[in-house]
């Protein structure tokens, strides 16, 4: 009985995807995710400088087309990660990291134009890698996408106000906790700066 058990369990597990791998003794089952289960996406470089190069290879996860919807209430959703992003990227001007912190948390619904229905809480200060996936390394000042995804950001498409600046992302440089990671919404350029400092801030929330 317990080989036809872990059998069935071994065949619907195949179903939706997943594999089982199982102890003939003690009839274990350990689920293992079939294929790559967190793909990475394009970086949106179209434009090909070397054969073999990202341009001409463009190898990741294509961009949905459009890449962002707007949602009329203050709110952007990217869906390509299906995060939610503030359509104002510069509602609080230049803060230090500690500040960009505690705004993010308190933010809900009625401040900085959202009428989202958010709560504190449901906001946050966006992870590195969180921030630079907004990042189209086809651009630069800004290296930002347009709603569809198919070229440049431009005023109100879909953010409103970008900065050509840096952004503060939540995430701590290892080698110095007195420095934060941000992403330069020039050039897109990935760089450590001083907690301390004042930079500009653009907050994220999950998706349903």
């Amino acid at each position: 009985m317990k080989r036809v058990l872990v059998l069935c369990l071994s065949l619907v597990l195949a179903l939706v995807g997943w594999s089982a791998v199982g102890a003939d003794d003690a009839f274990y089952v350990i689920p293992v995710m079939k294929g790559n289960y967190a793909p990475v996406p394009k970086t949106g470089q179209t434009t090909s400088y070397a054969t073999g190069d990202d341009g001409a290879l463009r190898k990741g996860v294509a961009w949905p087309t459009p890449r962002f919807t707007d949602n009329g209430n203050g709110t952007i959703t990217d869906n390509l990660t299906k995060l939610i992003w503030m359509k104002n990227a510069n509602a609080f001007g230049t803060k230090t990291w500690a500040q960009a912190l505690t705004i993010a948390s308190n933010l809900q619904s009625g401040d900085a134009g959202l009428t989202d229905g958010s709560q504190p809480g449901d906001w946050r200060l966006p992870n590195r890698k969180e921030l630079e996936s907004l990042v189209d390394c086809q651009f630069w000042d800004p290296p930002l996408p347009n709603t569809l995804g198919t070229g440049k950001w431009a005023e109100g498409n879909p953010f409103q106000v970008v900065q050509s600046s840096s952004y503060w992302s939540s995430s701590t440089y290892a080698p110095n906790a007195t420095y934060a990671w941000s992403v330069y919404f020039n050039d897109g350029f990935v760089h450590y700066l001083d907690k301390s400092g004042y930079y500009f801030v653009l907050c994220v929330r999950a998706g349903p």
